[in-house]
């Protein structure tokens, strides 16, 4: 984990979003820094996407301020766009889609070449690094719909990882697939994090597969409930409040360990 945390590169200052007439955050304010790991968390409809949107620059808060590299979220331009890395929620590939590994991950260049440009030598060179450092490099040439799980969740950080971003957004990264695999992409997200210096926003379900990784833990329910080091945000109050009184908090290997009655909330 890397304590060394630089400025505020996002700064949500009494934003609220509201979504299909609803609110969907409520008066959020926050920081986060250059560098920090942070696991954004909180049960189905808390806003966690809805905070992602707001930093790419997709949904505009109604009250209050998102600021993003030092601009209003509304005024985000491609250029800062292209270092925002988005990992969206898994979806189902269609297995016979014609796209190799290498074709989805040239993708995360074309935010930074515009509509015109086609990918150049030093563009190609990216992706290689991103193939590379997401160990996808030697199952370049495979159609991505063959692929298992966690490999096309390793093609799609190398997307990302191929615009150069500061900012790296995960929305629910380890959905869907095995446990020995999750507990490999985390160890790759850990490894990315030190290597690059990234900004990663982790956003899950699972309190456990994140809390040993993160600098910072964020718990959402529309509005914000806590932000902290896990070893001083986990506390029984804090997850009560979020996710109802059928929730525990014991000790696993010297690490707070979260049992919550909703497997999906957990």
């Amino acid at each position: 984990m890397n304590s060394i945390l630089g400025k505020p590169i996002v700064r949500f200052s009494g934003a609220t979003f509201v979504y299909a007439d609803r609110v969907a955050l409520d008066k959020i304010t926050l920081d986060i820094s250059e560098g920090e790991f942070v696991g954004l968390i909180g049960p189905n409809g808390s806003g966690k996407t809805t905070f992602l949107k707001g930093i790419l620059g997709l949904i505009h808060p109604s009250e209050g301020i998102l600021q993003i590299f030092d601009c209003a979220c509304e005024q985000l331009r491609c250029h800062h766009r292209a270092r925002i890395g988005y990992l969206p929620q898994k979806e189902r590939t269609d297995p016979d889609y014609p796209i190799t590994a290498w074709e989805v991950a040239l993708m995360g260049r074309y935010g930074a070449l515009g509509l015109i440009r086609r990918p150049a030598q030093a563009d190609r060179e990216i992706v290689l690094e991103s193939l590379k450092a997401v160990d996808m490099l030697d199952r370049r040439d495979i159609p991505f719909g063959n692929l298992s799980g966690g490999q096309q969740q390793r093609v799609l950080i190398a997307r990302a990882l191929a615009q150069r971003p500061k900012i790296l957004l995960l929305d629910e990264p380890t959905s869907g697939i095995d446990a020995a695999t999750q507990h490999r992409l985390m160890d790759l997200i850990q490894q990315l994090h030190q290597t690059y210096r990234l900004t990663i926003l982790f956003v899950t379900h699972d309190i456990n597969i994140i809390s040993p990784l993160a600098n910072t833990l964020i718990f959402l329910k529309t509005r914000l409930y806590a932000k902290g080091p896990p070893e001083s945000v986990l506390c029984q109050e804090t997850l009560s409040l979020i996710y109802g009184k059928d929730v525990l908090l014991t000790q696993r290997e010297k690490m707070p360990y979260v049992i919550v009655s909703d497997t999906h909330a957990g």
